[in-house]
């Protein structure tokens, strides 16, 4: 369990008598088969160091930063054979496919966005896929919403979803909330997400390990992938 809380400092005393009242925020633990899923880690999500401002979504040095974590996340994984599985939010440039996003955000007509076959919408350069894992787009803030993710988990058996990227209180928050939702445990490496604004960072990071996901730390989850790792390496030597 983590000792220090990101959101810690936005709650008072009356907060906090609520969270122990109610029992919130439980730990949920880790099963025997995860699988990461990486959200939108993408170059228009973390923009170019010195050239943010050419970046319109770019969540900048902390977009970055957390690269470096989900690198290390997932090639512990991919190391230990355990499955990635990688999104990418892309839109068609002539806007047909931006649904009720564009009711709240303009379209734009730039290269650094997400835009289909533009530089932007490429996976990160940091992040390369192994040849077991999967890569697709996806429409709509959760990494669930009209793609075949749910598919790909039931056929790997997979128990435990441990989700990295970007950003926290928009696709992260809807991929966990559904996640849960579909009774995964579910896992928020704190390290290895990031978003645009700290408070939206916080107070997401704080809704999803009250009720529906454990916020732990990078190292635990490291940890944890070696654990499973040498434990299936136990089994195979017995067989």
């Amino acid at each position: 369990m983590m000792t220090m809380k990101i959101w810690d400092q936005y709650l008072g005393e009356t907060d906090r008598a609520v969270l122990e009242r109610g029992r919130f925020a439980r730990r949920m633990g880790y099963g025997e088969r995860p699988a990461i899923i990486v959200i939108d880690a993408q170059r228009y999500m973390v923009g170019e160091e010195g050239k943010d401002s050419e970046w319109p979504s770019s969540c900048g040095a902390v977009g970055r930063t957390a690269l470096e974590q989900i690198k290390r996340v997932v090639e512990t994984a991919q190391g230990n054979d355990i499955p990635c599985f990688f999104t990418l939010f892309q839109l068609d440039p002539n806007g047909k496919d931006i649904g009720i996003y564009g009711r709240k955000r303009d379209l734009l007509d730039s290269p650094h966005w997400c835009l289909a076959d533009t530089p932007g919408a490429q996976l990160a350069p940091e992040l390369t896929p192994g040849a077991s894992d999967l890569v697709f787009v996806k429409k709509k803030p959760s990494g669930f919403h009209g793609t075949p993710l749910l598919g790909y988990l039931v056929d790997r058996q997979i128990d435990t979803v441990i989700v990295v990227g970007g950003a926290t209180s928009n696709c992260i928050r809807a991929t966990v909330f559904d996640a849960s939702s579909y009774n995964f445990r579910t896992i928020v490496p704190q390290e290895a997400v990031f978003d645009r604004i700290p408070v939206s960072h916080a107070i997401s990071l704080f809704d999803m390990d009250r009720q529906f996901a454990d916020v732990v730390s990078v190292e635990e989850v490291l940890d944890y992938l070696r654990d499973i790792g040498q434990r299936r390496e136990r089994r195979a030597s017995h067989v």
